[in-house]
């Protein structure tokens, strides 16, 4: 359902003669791009190019912007994601010039700064998690997972091996099956117990069956149930005597940074995520940037270039004869490390701890105030992130979905829904650190009275949301013929 509120798209705001700017003289000699170009490739003309004033077009992103909903607009309690607000510090040290200004095939010798800066985030995040090497090539979190499988795949090869079972289980996160797969291994898919965890007794089973064709077990800690694979340390131990690799998908370490180390769990493999637990601008604020941690053992393999130390600087170390090649051009998404590095120079060691436990507890205190008001998926103490169902408002013809929008009346961006899938319903919360107890306060209050309404009053939450620019949408039909361009006479 349409709202009152019409947005006009930049093409409606133009009028032929109207410029924006006025474009200096260029400091280099002027070419003919027809000389260049082969006939046919240049335009004589820009038409559909919007012509508006400077005014009217700050006015029309302006207006933009307030239709988005960020981090920085409200409670962003997106599960499995972890949206932290991204302190302003980070952009400060990543616009210094020496850094956004520094061009990408610039020499080591004139890009000391920027390689001395990688050396020590590899480090710091070899501290943070245990590993022996760090790679920060990776764009995103589901790259640095390819990159991990890859990095398997050359192993077993460099051995003479072949494996091709990797072993998921059902709460491990979405991308990881695909992962596998474009590495070119099998999954095995196992399912959690009553608990929400893997059991020893499940993996013991799938090892038996697949024996030496095992490759590694591939899992999430803390999974997306928001629950810490308590069995971790002996699922290990079985994995390393079939001669596999235990993988951890580290999108989830904000529970565990500080507290403990995931090589303590006998974690091989671990990728992180910069723009969720490095309080990096994540999703449309990107670009993202996925790390990977290994063992000493699979060093060799590790994308290259690698940075080291040379003397009293810093050099490219090219020479890798079995590495996976390149995951990312030039060295990854420098500007992102920039914003990740100062975020833990900033905090420190015990600063880090202390948002691994602000966190859960965070968490542990929204699950508790509304466990008596939505159904919990699982009643157990969570790590940073907490799963409630729609079963009891189901009962009110009211789904997770209702829910979701309706929120957005309360200036509440919806948590994560009906994932983790074998979760049915599910309404997945994390609140993170840096939300104040009035913040946490305000949103069990808006739940607590979602849930009153779905008794009382069903339709209101049906219809929802009633105070955004845009009310319920057709998402299926959004989603299968999208508007991507505009004509003149209009969208197409």
């Amino acid at each position: 359902m349409e709202k009152t509120k019409q947005v006009k798209l930049i093409f409606e705001r133009s009028r032929e003669g109207r410029v924006a700017t006025n474009a200096s003289a260029p400091d280099v000699p002027m070419v003919n791009a027809a000389e260049l170009l082969p006939e046919g490739m240049v335009r004589s003309t820009l038409g559909g190019i919007p012509e508006v004033s400077e005014g009217e077009l700050m006015r029309h992103y302006f207006e933009l912007s307030t239709l988005n909903f960020g981090v920085e607009s409200g409670f962003y309690p997106l599960g499995s994601c972890t949206m932290k607000y991204n302190p302003k510090i980070n952009e400060d040290t990543a616009r210094l010039p020496g850094f956004s200004m520094l061009h990408p095939y610039a020499s080591s010798e004139d890009s000391q700064g920027a390689l001395e800066l990688i050396y020590n985030l590899e480090a710091s995040l070899t501290e943070i998690s245990g590993m022996d090497h760090i790679t920060l090539q990776a764009a995103a979190g589901a790259q640095g997972e390819l990159c991990g499988m890859l990095m398997l795949a050359a192993y077993f090869k460099d051995k003479g091996e072949k494996r091709t079972k990797v072993i998921i289980p059902d709460t491990a996160h979405g991308t990881n099956p695909a992962s596998c797969a474009l590495a070119g291994f099998d999954v095995i898919r196992v399912a959690s117990g009553k608990d929400g965890v893997v059991s020893v007794d499940a993996i013991e089973k799938v090892l038996d069956e697949i024996n030496e064709d095992v490759a590694a077990i591939m899992l999430t800690n803390p999974n997306t149930l928001g629950l810490f694979e308590v069995n971790i340390k002996e699922i290990s131990e079985l994995v390393h005597a079939k001669g596999g690799f235990v993988y951890c998908d580290g999108a989830n370490l904000n529970a565990l940074m500080g507290i403990t180390k995931l090589s303590l769990m006998g974690v091989d493999i671990v990728q992180f995520n910069l723009h969720k637990t490095f309080s990096t601008p994540h999703g449309g604020g990107g670009p993202g940037s996925g790390p990977l941690g290994v063992t000493k053992e699979l060093e060799p393999f590790l994308p290259g270039p690698r940075v080291i130390k040379e003397g009293d600087g810093y050099a490219l170390e090219h020479n890798r004869p079995k590495s996976i090649g390149r995951m990312k051009a030039f060295y990854g998404n420098f500007s992102i490390m920039v914003r990740a590095y100062t975020y833990i120079l900033m905090m420190g060691g015990d600063g880090l701890k202390q948002v691994s436990e602000m966190a859960i507890l965070n968490a542990n205190y929204i699950k508790e105030k509304l466990k008596d008001t939505f159904e919990l998926a699982y009643d157990e103490p969570c790590m940073h992130e907490c799963v409630f169902t729609d079963k009891w408002q189901n009962e009110f013809g009211v789904t997770t979905l209702d829910i979701a929008k309706r929120l957005i009346d309360f200036g509440v961006h919806p948590p994560t829904i009906y994932f983790p899938l074998v979760v049915d319903g599910a309404i997945m919360v994390e609140p993170t650190e840096t939300e104040s107890l009035e913040t946490i306060d305000s949103f069990i209050s808006a739940m607590k009275a979602i849930a009153k309404e779905a008794k009382e009053n069903p339709d209101k939450l049906k219809s929802a949301p009633h105070t955004a620019a845009c009310g319920r949408v057709d998402e299926v039909l959004a989603a299968r013929e999208p508007i991507l361009r505009w004509e003149a006479k209009g969208p197409s």
